[in-house]
């Protein structure tokens, strides 16, 4: 993999321009993650923090059931119902993410999610070799 961020762009915080996978393997889709447990429980009800250790947690465990880690994860999608819980976003997932090769990422700020009292959600989509 190739992280790029070329002249012309702005710099990036915390994220990739452009993650380049060349002859790329296999690539993983993993639905967004919310606040659930195991048991379809809520983690966190109204503690963004606690939510986006458990989203980010929900992510390690599909990858791992994948055969793959977080240093595969070539692109994140995340929807928040508060952008001024950025900070604590960023201190969750960069528990998980190498912060010196990120991958690249969207982050949009929404209304509502899914179930009531979702703070966040998270997709990724990563690649391992074949």
């Amino acid at each position: 993999m190739r992280h790029l961020n070329p002249p012309g762009l702005s710099r990036p915080t915390g994220y990739t321009h452009i993650v380049d996978v060349p002859n790329s393997g296999r690539t993983i889709y993993i639905a967004g993650q919310i606040a659930l447990d195991a048991q379809g429980k809520l983690v966190g009800a109204g503690d963004f923090a606690a939510q986006a250790e458990q989203v980010f947690a929900n992510l390690k465990t599909a990858l791992e059931a994948s055969g793959a880690s977080f240093d595969n994860v070539v692109k994140l999608n995340m929807y928040v119902t508060d952008m001024s819980k950025l900070q604590a976003l960023r201190a969750a997932r960069d528990k998980y993410i190498n912060t010196q090769k990120p991958p690249a990422s969207t982050l949009v700020e929404v209304n509502r999610l899914s179930k009531e009292g979702l703070l966040l959600e998270v997709e990724a989509v990563a690649v391992t070799p074949r």
